[in-house]
């Protein structure tokens, strides 16, 4: 394989690893009406089918990164891939619900391990520059992308044959890039710590299992006090008392961290001003935009009666715009600058969000309400994404992309979790009484639908407000190691 083709075949298999983590929400989440009439769950237990895999996601990505790091970033992704298709089979074989919610908890593991891996691996084979923008706005287009796709392919496999067919797809997918992996990440694996034709490698550091612990709890629990505290109610005693723990924990992981000698995130890295930020504004980003997806879908089915289906094909405007946009932010970037791309991409974010929830109606059309200010987001999506990953990624060393990795994911998963739990609650809240049939009328649906819209436009409009004062750090200039850049561990 020539040196051009290596990058564009690995390239391949992180893009399309991403594509299948971003699709797999979406799948299971069509196919839960079939689980709960085939396993005879109610709603509580359906809602843990998707919380499982979110709050184990959420809570292991970090962890996951700075794994990639001391471990091996290709080793990490095999792991993570293997997992994946281990608990996906035990999902499409799972005899009751219980089981089941096991087997996604096991899936959201294994996604973790497998996200964080994939996009360090991605820093590491595209220097900071033009090269990593393009092979960020692929990612990009992939997250654009696994939505929609996975909406249509759950509706379509589920009605043809069966709930348990979303699992099996995932199992033949995980299974073929792992196949795949090994053959676009050549090179001789060396001994974590070492670099390749070494004779010596240097001595490993050790491992922070005082802060592996305390800091993958804390985020785990802080995970379901946000999932449980849309349920349940925000001020229920049990979320209540899982947030404060959760909090806790993640106190004690900062004092951990200060005194251990390997710190799982060494304190430094989290005093960089840029770093900090520019994971701020990522889990903005996400916080506005994965609840967007979630809303848009509902009200196209509850009040214009789209299918399923229907409601999923109906972002796909939105995905083919940002599959156009994101291998050309890039040149964006090139030509305005990363503050002044990421800006036009958060006021696109927060226009568009606004435009949608204003157009809202309950006696509209998907033409006249949905689709022109979607365009706008198509737009938004990829530049607030790309410039968000760069910039929380342009300062870290060699060794430390796995933990850049990991906390840019972590950011964005809290993110979509957060602004999901938030956002509901607040269209919940506003849709208010029940009509006559003992499920809400379309205008009450709708006004629910515009508030949350338009709450997500602010926080928009409020990242746009803090990326203008983002000061990009300059391009890292540390050597290359070979078994960092030319050769995958």
């Amino acid at each position: 394989m020539s040196p051009a083709a290596a990058p564009r075949g690995a390239l391949g298999v992180l893009a399309a690893t991403q594509l299948l983590l971003i699709m797999d929400t979406a799948i299971v989440n069509v196919a839960l009406p079939s689980v709960g009439a085939d396993l005879g769950s109610g709603a509580a237990g359906l809602s843990w089918v998707a919380n499982a895999y979110l709050i184990t996601f959420g809570g292991l990505l970090l962890l996951g990164g700075r794994a990639a790091d001391l471990l091996g970033h290709r080793r990490l992704l095999l792991a993570g891939l293997a997992l994946l298709a281990t608990a996906s089979a035990a999902g499409g074989l799972a005899p009751n619900p219980a089981a089941l919610v096991a087997a996604r908890a096991a899936q959201g593991t294994g996604a973790a391990l497998a996200a964080a891996a994939a996009f360090a691996l991605l820093l590491v084979l595209f220097p900071d520059g033009p090269a990593r923008h393009r092979a960020l706005g692929v990612f990009a287009a992939m997250g654009g992308l696994g939505g929609v796709l996975g909406t249509a392919l759950g509706g379509a496999l589920t009605a043809l044959l069966g709930w348990r067919s979303t699992f099996w797809l995932n199992v033949l997918a995980a299974a073929a890039l792992a196949a795949l992996t090994p053959a676009v990440l050549r090179g001789a694996p060396p001994r974590p710590g070492g670099s390749a034709g070494s004779a010596a490698p240097a001595r490993r550091p050790g491992f922070d299992l005082a802060g592996a612990v305390t800091g993958t709890a804390g985020l785990g629990l802080l995970a379901y006090a946000l999932v449980g505290g849309g349920e349940h109610g925000w001020l229920a005693p049990a979320t209540l008392a899982t947030a404060a723990g959760g909090l806790v924990l993640l106190a004690a992981f900062g004092l951990v961290e200060r005194r251990a000698a390997a710190p799982l995130v060494p304190p430094d890295v989290l005093r960089r001003p840029v770093l900090r930020r520019a994971n701020l504004l990522a889990g903005l980003a996400q916080t506005a935009l994965f609840p967007m997806f979630f809303l848009v879908s509902l009200y196209l089915q509850h009040v214009l009666h789209h299918s399923p289906l229907g409601g999923g094909l109906g972002l796909l405007p939105l995905s083919l715009v940002v599959v156009a946009v994101a291998p050309q932010t890039g040149r964006i970037v090139f030509r305005l600058g990363l503050a002044r791309t990421m800006t036009l991409g958060f006021v696109l974010l927060a226009a568009g969000t606004a435009w949608l929830g204003l157009a809202l109606s309950a006696d509209g059309g998907f033409a006249g309400t949905v689709l022109a200010p979607s365009l706008v987001l198509g737009l938004a999506l990829p530049l607030v994404v790309v410039t968000t990953n760069v910039a929380a990624t342009a300062d870290a060393l060699p060794e430390e992309t796995g933990l850049a990795s990991g906390l840019v994911n972590t950011s964005q998963q809290f993110g979509s979790v957060l602004g999901l739990a938030v956002l509901v609650a607040v269209a919940t809240a506003v849709t208010g009484t029940p009509g006559t049939t003992g499920t809400p009328t379309p205008a009450a649906e709708t006004g629910g639908f515009r508030a949350a819209l338009l709450c997500g436009a602010a926080l928009a409009a409020v990242a746009a407000l803090l990326a203008v004062r983002l000061c990009p750090p300059a391009p890292v200039t540390a050597p290359p190691r070979r078994d960092r850049v030319g050769e995958p561990r």
